[in-house]
């Protein structure tokens, strides 16, 4: 697989990524949203344990249980974070503070643990693509600023950029549908306990269930294995830049499909973020060709 393919395949995840938001618009209010969050991984990662441990396609045998315990833990506790931070300063501000921040301690992690420095191409790339994230949603009515809430969003891109670290390891020992099947199973047990703590009524309902359903496959399942396959040719630091793409396509869908109205800031924003990608992409291709 040519590295360009790898950069194309974090990009496909992330686009999956930024339909979750749009979908859970679909969803009963009354459900909390750390309850989406836990039946989200609880879906996607058991069914793929079942599928696998049916044909038998899985072995524990040599398994790198350590990065699969780091990454678990790391997904699990990212889910509770970003969720409450959401709540707590405001959907704008959370995830733009994730995500944008991401790419930044992926860099970092890297370069102090793995001894790889930034790229030029990287820096370039994520600073396009930070600044086009703080553009969408600049003018965003309604936020508010929550210490506590900036603190665990902070800590949420923090642990998504470690997760992809250490999913790397795990990938370098075993296949990608393994690892993110039994990656989730893991989280979502981690998980499960919320459900019992927090609000749910509605989502045994049919409108609950097919948007839990989408969210566990497309969102999780899916989206996940394409980021991990892709990973595995490509720096974190690189695929965590690329899922940057997920704002870009929540804000598409905000306009087409929710029908809110972006203004010339948040367009600009959109422009920024799709350079960032570009330049990431295209980067990331000619380097690929040099060498060759």
């Amino acid at each position: 697989m040519s590295q360009r393919i790898s950069y194309l395949l974090v990009l496909f995840g992330a686009i999956f990524w930024g339909t979750t938001g749009t979908a859970q618009t679909f969803m009963p209010q009354t459900i909390h949203p750390l309850a989406v969050g836990a039946s989200r991984l609880a879906v996607g990662g058991f069914s793929l344990l079942i599928i696998l441990l049916v044909l038998r396609k899985i072995n524990f045998r040599n398994w790198p249980w350590k990065s699969t315990l780091y990454a678990a833990i790391s997904m699990a506790v990212f889910q509770y974070l970003f969720f409450s931070s959401v709540r707590l300063t405001g959907v704008a501000i959370g995830t733009v503070v994730t995500i944008g921040s991401a790419p930044v301690f992926s860099g970092i992690i890297e370069w102090l643990l793995v001894k790889r420095r930034p790229t030029r191409v990287w820096m370039i790339a994520t600073a396009l693509a930070i600044i086009g994230c703080a553009l969408l949603f600049l003018n965003k009515e309604g936020i508010v600023v929550n210490p506590i809430g900036i603190a665990m969003s902070l800590g949420a891109g923090l642990l998504f950029a470690f997760y992809t670290l250490v999913n790397k390891e795990v990938l370098a020992k075993v296949d990608t549908v393994p690892a993110v099947a039994v990656i989730f199973s893991v989280s979502a047990m981690m998980l499960l306990p919320f459900l019992f703590l927090f609000e749910t009524e509605g989502l045994l309902t049919g409108r609950g269930i097919s948007v839990v359903l989408y969210l566990g496959i497309a969102t999780t399942s899916v989206a996940y294995i394409l980021f991990s396959v892709g990973l595995k040719r490509i720096p974190s630091s690189s695929a965590v830049t690329l899922s940057l793409a997920e704002p870009l396509t929540a804000a598409v869908l905000s306009v087409l499909v929710v029908g809110e109205q972006l203004n010339m800031t948040s367009w600009m924003g959109v422009a920024l973020l799709l350079g960032g990608i570009l330049v990431l992409t295209l980067g990331g291709r000619k380097k690929n060709r040099q060498g060759a």
